[in-house]
């Protein structure tokens, strides 16, 4: 689609429109000899046609005949006001189909509660459809194998430009993998909230408080099939469990604006957290070995740390919201 499908015009009118803006006023000879997307089986007469139907065309009698493009800011401004007006319709009525279905939810019997999808074309696309249909807030407990990692990146993508709270609670793991750190780095760096833990239970996706998908196999080459879990006791009890393992999870440390160790040791400290090696920790750094021990010995004294993991820990918690304090009654 061009950039102006969404308007309704199609790659050929598109390219005529602009042909016209650069030869206006022209005859149609003149505009087959200039048209550049004059692509075989191409119809100027009848693009031509089309493009005065729209309003985005007017034309002289002749003879011969000649076209001029109405001005964008008159012919494709009234296009987006229209398409705009029709989005906005549909956004009602997808709301109103919306109320609908949660009544139906409501007085379903608990077989419908849940959905099983079975397939990777099915899963894929219940995945994403989860992704959009997040209104406040996603949340996620990351674990590999990974059905779909490009589209999974670009989903997350998509909700974070969209102004969504993403929390993610990534298994170490796949924190520890090539590349891994780097692609949470960027993640984060758009706004999604990060966590490791040394192992999850499952994988599970929430999308606000209404919806969950629960993939059901963790073998790449088994049958692929997830549960897509509707507002009930159980979606409760998901929430509660993943709310339990965020509380207990440690933050990543790479947001370079959050509070806690200087930016440069963001890294280090995640490194740190998803149990490495030096060698590994030296290598992801890009720095030789020595100089890697020789970071984690200066984070460990600054922190008070007799571990490298317990310095990952405190450099991580320093970045933590303290708990709130209860008042006694």
């Amino acid at each position: 689609m061009t950039a102006l499908g969404p308007l309704g015009l199609t790659p050929e009118e598109e390219t005529l429109y602009e042909v016209l803006l650069d030869h206006s006023p022209a005859t149609l000879d003149d505009l087959t000899a200039a048209w550049p997307g004059a692509w075989p089986g191409s119809d100027p007469a009848g693009t031509l046609a089309s493009l005065a139907a729209k309003g985005l065309v007017r034309t002289s009698p002749g003879p011969p005949a000649r076209h001029a493009a109405v001005a964008p800011e008159v012919a494709l401004d009234g296009l987006v006001l229209a398409a705009e007006r029709d989005l906005l319709l549909a956004r009602d009525r997808a709301r109103e189909l919306e109320e609908a279905f949660q009544e139906r939810a409501r007085q379903r019997t608990p077989s419908a509660v849940i959905e099983v999808i079975t397939g990777r074309h099915a899963v894929e696309q219940r995945h994403a459809q989860l992704h959009r249909a997040a209104r406040r807030l996603f949340r996620c407990l990351s674990k590999p194998p990974y059905l779909d990692p490009v589209g999974s990146v670009a989903a997350q993508h998509e909700l974070l430009d969209r102004g969504l709270t993403s929390q993610i609670v990534y298994e170490r793991d796949f924190v520890a993998r090539a590349g891994a750190l780097r692609q949470i780095e960027t993640m984060v760096e758009s706004g999604q909230q990060a966590r490791v833990l040394p192992g999850l239970p499952m994988k599970l996706y929430l999308a606000d408080d209404r919806l969950a998908l629960l993939p059901l196999r963790h073998e790449p080459a088994g049958a692929v099939a997830a549960l897509v879990i509707h507002p009930s006791g159980l979606l409760e009890a998901l929430i509660g469990l993943f709310d339990g393992l965020w509380q207990r999870a440690l933050p990543l440390g790479l947001d370079p604006s959050a509070p806690g160790p200087p930016t440069g040791d963001a890294r280090l400290v995640a490194l740190l957290l998803s149990g490495l090696t030096d060698e590994t920790i030296a290598r992801h750094l890009g720095v030789g070995h020595r100089t890697a021990e020789r970071r984690i010995a200066e984070l460990m004294a600054r922190l008070g740390a007799r571990t490298r993991f317990q310095a990952g820990v405190r450099a991580a918690q320093s970045q933590s919201p303290a708990p709130p304090v209860r008042k006694e009654p």
